[in-house]
């Protein structure tokens, strides 16, 4: 989700929630501790030089259980954020602290903010040599003229 989607989702919202893919709900006294754009400038495994911008949104509960934050006062603090940082229409990215901080994407399913789990892959296949994959084929579509034999690559 875009920064632009989160701005014009908020004024529509009475409360603000956040829930993890498992369902568990960000607890409702959780403040927002950081709003920022992060760059991140690498290399990949083919030599590639990339850039990749997104918006940061730090939350974080604490023991103050009255603490709520209202929509326009997050959107305030984008609003704030764009005029000092600069902030760009970036996807969204959220750090959430379980076991350790964990990264997430974000959704909206209409009531919550979901915190959408992240995962890593290889930026540079062709390059890097990891071999290619096999073609996978149904076996309801294999006739007995078409058997599958070895090297036929249906196996």
């Amino acid at each position: 989700m875009r920064l632009s989607q989160v701005k014009a989702l908020l004024p529509t919202l009475e409360k603000l929630g956040f829930q993890l893919e498992n369902g568990a709900v960000v607890p409702e006294h959780f403040h927002v501790t950081e709003v920022g754009m992060v760059t991140k400038h690498f290399i990949d495994c083919g030599g590639v030089i990339r850039t990749e911008k997104t918006v940061s949104f730090q939350l974080w509960t604490a023991d103050d259980f009255e603490h709520r934050l209202k929509p326009a006062r997050l959107l305030n603090i984008i609003r704030l954020s764009e005029e000092k940082l600069g902030l760009e229409d970036a996807e969204v990215e959220v750090e959430y602290q379980a076991q350790t901080i964990g990264k997430y994407g974000l959704a909206f399913d209409g009531t919550h903010f979901l915190l959408q789990n992240k995962t890593t892959a290889c930026l540079a296949e062709d390059a890097c040599g990891l071999p290619p994959g096999k073609t996978k084929k149904n076996v309801a579509e294999l006739s007995a003229n078409n058997a599958c034999t070895p090297g036929s690559g249906c196996c």
